[in-house]
């Protein structure tokens, strides 16, 4: 039994989408659901591509550790699905808290 956690952050690494699903679903499955009300932002025209691709996926790996560092979420504890969805979706609310907190 096993799971991936699929996430969606902005620039600077705050969560906006987390899902979860079975270790044997295809990810252009998951995709759908995931991006489901956040609307795309284009580049401008005349931007290099390598200014625009993969320059800041490490702020999307950076999260991803972040939030298997929560105990619930490095092991599969839970048998339900939407058990493991909401200790991710709790975990997610705890960076933002912790990030936006730190601004302040």
């Amino acid at each position: 039994m096993g799971s991936k956690i699929y996430l969606i952050t902005e620039r600077t690494g705050l969560p906006l989408s987390i899902g979860i699903s079975g270790a044997y679903t295809h990810d252009s499955q998951t995709l759908e659901p995931l991006v489901r009300g956040i609307s795309p932002i284009r580049s401008r025209r005349g931007v290099d591509s390598s200014q625009r691709l993969g320059r800041h996926r490490w702020t999307v790996e950076r999260t991803v550790s972040w939030l298997t560092g929560c105990r619930r979420l490095h092991r599969r504890y839970e048998r339900r699905a939407e058990h493991v969805l909401a200790f991710a979706v709790i975990a997610a609310a705890l960076i933002c808290f912790r990030r936006l907190s730190r601004q302040m």
